[in-house]
């Protein structure tokens, strides 16, 4: 889907993308902006992760994680090895409103306090609060598909 970048130029952002890394998008508005009335009230999506931010914290869960000590479903939905997933990066960015993530010691104090010590968590920002959508058992439903992940978001957004 062509986008103006300005100057009457378009790009295509998803032509370079490969297929298979291409989820479904709701185009934006000219002006950037989301009305009010998209059927949700939704303003961001916010993952934390069941890992901490620190050196030690990610090496920590690097090597446990490969040796099957420790599992954070929400990490194999958006991390290869090493990386942000690809496919990750392309619906994240084809989602209706942003989706942020955190790590457990790094996530704001309203996000902390609604997940109670239960990580990885997904929640919903509304104007009225967070609300969570997911917690750990229901990520693991998606058995590290992205697609169906982000598939399920969009469902949510409206």
């Amino acid at each position: 889907m062509a986008r103006l970048t300005g100057a009457g130029q378009t790009s295509d952002r998803r032509a370079s993308t490969p297929a298979l890394y291409r989820c479904p998008r709701v185009p934006p508005p000219r002006d950037g902006r989301y009305p009010d009335d998209m059927g949700t009230d939704i303003t961001e999506l916010i993952g934390v992760y069941d890992a901490d931010s620190t050196l030690v914290g990610e090496v920590s869960y690097w090597i446990n994680a490969r040796l099957g000590r420790t599992h954070c479903s929400l990490c194999e939905l958006t991390h290869g090895m090493f990386t942000v997933k690809k496919e990750w990066t392309s619906c994240r960015r084809a989602l209706a409103v942003p989706f942020v993530t955190f790590h457990r010691n790094d996530a704001p104090t309203d996000v902390r306090d609604a997940a109670s010590g239960v990580f990885p968590v997904v929640f919903a920002r509304r104007a009225s609060g967070l609300t969570r959508l997911l917690g750990p058992d229901e990520l693991e439903h998606f058995d590290g598909s992205t697609s169906r992940f982000a598939a399920w978001l969009e469902t949510q957004l409206g």
